[in-house]
C-alpha cells in the first residue's frame, strides 16, 4: 500500500519537518520506493496570507528516501496552505512517472491535486467530459471522474461547504470498490477519506517539541511558530512519536480549512463537541481569527 501525507495551514507554513521523516518511507523505513511526488500551493508575496492557484508540483519515479529531487526539497524551504505528498508502493500500473501521485489537474480556473492509497478492483466508470487518465492506475481513474461529477453538479462555482457536501455524495460510488483513503485540494481547502487508515493532527499555539518517528530528528514547534500560526498534518501512520494523532474512522470524510476542520460526514462522523475536543486547550481558549463553518453530513 501507498503512504499519504497531507497539511492545511491557517498561514503558509513549512512541511519540511514532516516531509523528511515520511520521505524516510519511501525505501528506507518501509517499503513504498516505487515513485513519489509532492504538490503544493504557493502563495503571492504581495498577498502571502491568502491561499495561492499556483502549484509546485515534483514527482519522481525513484524513490523518496535515495531521490535526488526529494533531497533537495528536504532543504528547500517550502512555505504553503495546502500540500499533498504521496509515496508509491505500486499495485495497479507500472513503476513509471505518469503514475507517480498526486495527480494534478484544472477546474474552475483553480489547480486540483489528489493522491489515494487502496485498490480499487471492478472500477471502470464511464469518462465522457474532458478528465482523461494519461497514466494507468485505478488512482488517477478515480480522480478523473470525482472531477468529471464536480463539474457535473454545479452550474457555477460553489462554495467549500457546496463541494464538501458532493464529495461526500460522490466518494462511497467509488469507495464500494476498495480501499480509497485520499487526499484532495484546491488551494483552498484539504479534503481527507478514511477507507482504512487515515491519521491527523492539529498543531497550534502553544507549540512544543516533536520527535520524528523515522529519522532521528527533534525540532521545538515553538522556534518555527508565531502564535497565529495553525495547522493540519493528515499522514497514514503517525510521523511523530510525541503528538495526539487522532485516527479516522472508515468512511470518514473530512474538510480542513485555514489549519482546522470545517465540515466531516460519513456515518461515522463525530459530533461538532467531539470534533472541538480534538482540538488543543489552547485553540478552544484563544480568539480565532477565523472561524470554521462546523456541520456533519450524514
Amino acid at each position: 500500500m501507498c503512504q499519504l501525507l497531507g497539511m492545511n495551514s491557517h498561514l503558509p507554513a513549512s512541511l519540511t519537518l514532516s516531509f523528511t521523516g515520511f520521505s524516510q518511507r519511501g525505501g528506507s523505513t518501509a517499503h513504498h520506493s516505487d515513485g513519489w511526488g509532492i504538490a503544493f500551493f504557493e502563495s503571492e508575496p504581495a498577498t502571502p496570507d491568502q491561499p495561492g492557484k499556483g502549484v509546485r508540483f515534483f514527482v519522481d519515479k525513484e524513490g523518496a528516501a535515495t531521490s535526488a529531487i526529494a533531497k533537495m526539497l528536504r532543504s528547500y524551504p517550502i512555505k504553503s496552505h495546502n500540500v499533498i505528498a504521496h509515496v508509491r508502493k505500486a499495485t495497479v500500473g507500472a513503476v513509471a512517472l505518469e503514475n507517480c501521485h498526486p495527480f494534478v489537474r484544472e477546474l474552475w480556473g483553480r489547480y486540483w491535486v489528489f493522491a489515494h492509497n487502496g485498490d480499487l478492483k471492478d472500477y471502470a466508470p464511464s469518462l465522457h467530459g474532458s478528465f482523461r487518465p494519461v497514466g494507468n492506475t485505478d488512482s488517477e481513474l478515480a480522480f478523473c471522474w470525482l472531477l468529471q461529477e464536480l463539474a457535473k453538479s454545479h452550474v457555477g462555482v460553489p462554495s467549500i461547504e457546496e463541494q464538501g457536501r458532493t464529495l461526500a455524495e460522490l466518494v462511497p460510488q467509488i469507495a464500494r470498490h476498495g480501499t480509497f483513503n485520499f487526499l484532495l485540494s484546491n488551494g483552498q481547502a484539504l479534503w481527507a477519506h478514511a477507507s482504512t487508515q487515515l491519521h491527523y493532527v492539529l498543531r497550534q499555539h502553544p507549540f512544543k517539541p516533536v520527535h520524528l518517528k523515522d529519522d532521528d530528528v527533534s525540532v521545538d514547534l515553538a522556534s518555527l511558530n508565531s502564535a497565529l500560526d495553525r495547522l493540519a498534518i493528515v499522514v497514514t501512520e503517525p510521523l511523530t512519536t510525541d503528538e495526539d494523532w487522532v485516527a479516522m474512522t472508515p468512511g470518514e470524510l473530512l474538510v480542513f480549512v485555514d489549519g482546522e476542520i470545517a465540515q466531516c460526514s460519513g456515518s461515522n462522523c463525530k459530533p461538532a463537541c467531539q470534533l472541538l475536543a480534538a482540538c488543543s486547550k489552547a485553540s478552544m481558549n484563544m480568539a480565532a481569527t477565523s472561524k470554521p463553518v462546523w456541520s456533519k453530513i450524514s
